[in-house]
């Protein structure tokens, strides 16, 4: 496929964006849909990283996963196969999925499997733990590895058996458009969108054969996990961005993503090739007790969810998170939403948004427009502290180093003959 201009193929990635159709089809073991994770593999959150440059909540978080699988059976003989080689490590991008925070994945770790109808390509990603000592902020006590275990052996497959009753699985773009007219961003607030899964699923898992006990711990879960639709608003926004970048050409972004030591970014005419730069800490609201001293640098790929069009860049639809992420009130949310409008190509109208008088959420930031405005995507995003497993110490809003951006122009100039 070849177009005559870039604002062409631009249009062409936003039309496939807009005509996506996420499902939820399955909970799965990662390992039966990503078969390098049979071995002693570990996804990661963000671009390629080494096990020395991870940040001390990323390296907590894969001593979990190590325990979680038992290649080990305390921490030092994890961290010291972790160190030496024993296990590889990858980004969740390199293999359709997606990860929170760390963004840890190993093979007996359930993942959501959503497929895009549209062009018949999927993602993944793992489920939400709730909140507290949790594996993706670094955790690993046995509480970690116990709950990991029981998502494994309960969770997991009570939403896989409730799932499979549904003919074509959940359409994820109705519960989207109901949950943003109920004040979800779909970053930091997700209550509406995982009571409306909950409505989904709920009176299912209540019909099934399975033993009472099961039923009472999954529904218990659910309604106590707030953030339950994050993970599967992420693997939704991949598998969508993943089926956009299919044109392989323009420069609308396609994937934002962190590691805690880089930022990176992929266009779509670029293909797979990462453009980072060093990434920021973020800036916010602390828990008590908490300052910016304490505060890790931002790490993990949800970010994939502004690349869609949600999270920071619907700030204005999510007036009750404002206070949360420190972004002030109800006009600095208008003000953000409205600064983020001036980066993207267009909106869509398949999303729109109540308190912005229904305007659709932003649609396909343009790496040229970051460029040329100096302007980067607002992302909100919980703050980890620097120590792992001490867990979520806040939360706020970062934002990119423009370098990715132009790293990513220049190289997408060259590919062009634009460029000397």
């Amino acid at each position: 496929m070849s177009f005559k201009t870039i604002d062409e193929a631009n249009q062409a990635v936003i039309d496939k964006i807009v005509q996506s159709a996420p499902f939820l089809l399955d909970v799965v073991p990662s390992k039966s849909v990503i078969k390098e994770l049979e071995g002693h593999m570990l996804l990661h959150a963000g671009p390629p990283i080494a096990w020395e440059d991870m940040t001390d909540p990323m390296q907590g978080s894969c001593v979990g996963a190590v325990l979680f699988e038992e290649w080990a059976d305390n921490e030092a003989d994890a961290r010291k196969m972790l160190a030496n080689g024993e296990i590889t490590f990858a980004p969740c991008h390199h293999y359709d999925a997606v990860g929170p925070m760390g963004g840890i994945t190993s093979g007996n770790m359930p993942v959501l499997v959503v497929e895009n109808k549209t062009d018949g390509n999927r993602a993944y990603c793992t489920m939400n733990e709730g909140i507290g000592a949790v594996l993706r902020f670094g955790a690993y006590s046995d509480e970690v590895i116990t709950r990991l275990r029981w998502m494994r052996d309960t969770l997991g497959p009570v939403l896989s058996q409730a799932l499979q009753t549904m003919d074509d699985g959940l359409n994820i773009n109705v519960l989207v458009a109901k949950a943003i007219a109920m004040g979800d961003e779909f970053h930091q607030r997700n209550i509406a969108a995982s009571l409306a899964f909950y409505k989904e699923v709920g009176p299912i898992i209540t019909r099934l054969s399975i033993d009472e006990t099961k039923k009472e711990e999954v529904s218990q879960f659910l309604a106590d996990t707030d953030q339950f639709f994050l993970n599967i608003m992420m693997a939704a926004a991949k598998a969508v961005m993943d089926g956009a970048r299919m044109i392989e050409e323009g420069t609308v972004v396609t994937a934002m993503c962190r590691n805690g030591k880089d930022f990176g970014i992929r266009i779509s005419g670029m293909g797979d090739e990462w453009f980072t730069g060093p990434v920021n800490t973020p800036q916010g609201l602390y828990f008590a007790g908490y300052s910016g001293e304490d505060a890790n640098t931002d790490i993990g790929d949800s970010a994939i969810t502004e690349t869609f069009g949600v999270g920071g860049m619907a700030m204005i639809a999510a007036p009750a998170v404002t206070r949360f992420v420190g972004s002030g009130g109800f006009y600095d949310a208008l003000n953000t939403s409205n600064e983020m409008s001036e980066i993207c190509i267009s909106q869509n109208t398949n999303f729109p948004v109540p308190t912005w008088d229904f305007r659709g959420i932003c649609l396909g930031i343009d790496a040229r427009l970051v460029v040329e405005s100096g302007v980067t995507p607002v992302i909100n995003t919980g703050i980890a502290h620097k120590q792992a497993g001490i867990g979520q110490i806040g939360a706020g809003t970062v934002r990119p180093p423009l370098t990715c951006f132009e790293k990513a122009i220049t190289a997408y100039a060259k590919k062009l003959g634009m460029s000397n």
